[in-house]
């Protein structure tokens, strides 16, 4: 293969950069523009200290630490450098350039880890798990993608894999050899066999909801009339002064969104324009956008002024919440002089209803508390479970799933077995797309490209 270069760490200033390089010329290019200060044989997983010069004019670039990596024990199976120089966008690109100009070329999003992936050193679904880990927004999240690079996920396709193996051989032998004496095949037992299958495949497929929980996270919309107190909301739980804050009606046109973690699981809150009878265009559109979100979102916060009485805006909201998850927040809890009488229309919602003040902070530790409950986000505990999150692993479960079901009929109706040793075998494909036996460059290459440059 090609020897390819690129910076690996992201753009901007800081203490250290890295120009990362792989491929067979490696070292002989490396040798041509970096003098290090001490000679000596190359060694892996070994550093040396010196600098990276232009061989044109022997003109200093940088003092740096090179790393070296001796195919086949590195990253990508072939030799393999890293070159630690000073943090500088400057410094950093003119490395790169001298890399490309002595015979490297400029590496493709994700390529060092597409290679590790094509010279066997993980499977693809260890190497989607890398992006994850580099995206993880939460520790939580950060541990599902770890455990999916361990290998956790790609230990249990091998293991369903070797479970239908096992009935797929018996019926292949009685089918291959018929005239030897070997027992006919046991029906009774291969639907025991074909039901602990299903068994762990319904596990991976229902676990997707929880992965998908871990890496998309929540989207939590917060509407309500203007001036409910919807921006006050989003600053108190962002503990800054994120939205405008004013006395004025329809201050927010347009949505506000933030991330903020609830018990380890990321959410987006989205602050939107306030629900009324729009004064002009732009808040009219600024509105419709407000509903969109609220359809869209997994969650929906209502919020209400407690001090006045609900008028057709808020019913309107009433009917906007129907037949989502929402919680009803009645606020300015501070402002009441006596106890407040909640409106029955919002009793009748059967909605949970949470009195707060956006202003002191009461009453929003239970706003968390009754999110985490309602999504039990304090039963996800990825360390201890494999957890599928990505929805092309989803899919393939459920064809597996799908194969084994067929399987199960084709007993049932009493085909012959061979036609059950179809329906196992194509299980079998659907479970290798996940580890990358048997996908096309097309799906290949579409994973990589969402990779960053370098990695």
């Amino acid at each position: 293969m090609e020897t390819i270069a690129s910076i690996s760490t992201a753009p901007g200033i800081g203490g250290i950069g890295i120009v990362r390089m792989s491929g067979e010329k490696c070292f002989e290019i490396l040798n041509n523009i970096f003098i290090p200060r001490s000679d000596g044989k190359i060694k892996g997983y070994s550093i040396k200290y010196g600098n990276i010069i232009n061989p044109d004019n022997n003109k200093i670039i940088d003092e740096v630490l090179v790393s070296y990596f001796v195919s086949p024990k590195s990253y990508t199976k072939e030799d393999m450098c890293e070159i630690n120089a000073h943090g500088s966008n400057i410094i950093l690109n003119e490395i790169l350039e001298l890399l490309l100009n002595n015979g490297a070329r400029l590496a493709e999003p994700g390529e060092f880890t597409k290679r590790a992936f094509l010279n066997g050193r993980i499977d693809l679904s260890q190497a989607e798990s890398v992006i994850d880990v580099i995206n993880a927004k939460t520790e939580k999240e950060k541990q599902a993608a770890i455990n999916q690079l361990e290998g956790f996920l790609s230990e249990n396709i091998k293991k369903i894999k070797n479970m239908i193996l096992n009935i797929l051989v018996n019926i292949e032998v009685s089918i291959d050899y018929p005239e030897y004496d070997t027992p006919d095949v046991d029906r009774n037992k291969i639907y025991t066999e074909l039901d602990n299958i299903k068994e762990e495949l319904i596990k991976l497929e229902n676990s997707f909801s929880t992965g998908k929980i871990l890496k998309d996270g929540l989207s939590i919309a917060i509407i309500g009339r203007p001036n409910a107190g919807k921006s006050s909301l989003l600053n108190k739980i962002l503990k800054e002064e994120r939205a405008i804050v004013t006395n004025v009606e329809g201050t927010t046109r347009d949505t506000i969104e933030e991330f903020i973690n609830i018990n380890g699981i990321p959410a987006k809150i989205i602050d939107t324009a306030g629900i009324r009878n729009a004064k002009d265009e732009i808040e009219k559109i600024g509105i419709e956008k407000a509903k969109k979100i609220a359809e869209k979102s997994d969650l929906i916060i209502a919020i209400f002024d407690i001090t006045k009485k609900l008028e057709e805006e808020d019913f309107e909201i009433l009917r906007l919440i129907e037949n989502k998850n929402a919680i009803i927040i009645l606020n300015k809890i501070d402002l009441c002089i006596n106890e407040e009488k909640i409106p029955v229309e919002i009793l009748e919602t059967k909605k949970k209803y949470l009195k707060i003040s956006a202003i002191t902070g009461d009453g929003i530790e239970e706003i968390y508390n009754e999110i985490s409950s309602m999504f039990c986000l304090d039963k996800i505990k990825p360390e201890n479970n494999i957890i599928i999150t990505n929805t092309r692993h989803k899919q393939s479960i459920k064809d597996a799933l799908k194969n084994i079901l067929n399987a199960e009929e084709t007993l049932r109706l009493n085909f012959p077995e061979d036609i059950v040793a179809i329906n196992l075998k194509d299980s079998i494909e659907c479970l290798n797309s996940i580890t990358g036996e048997n996908v096309t460059d097309e799906i290949i290459n579409n994973i990589f490209s969402k990779f960053c440059l370098g990695k």
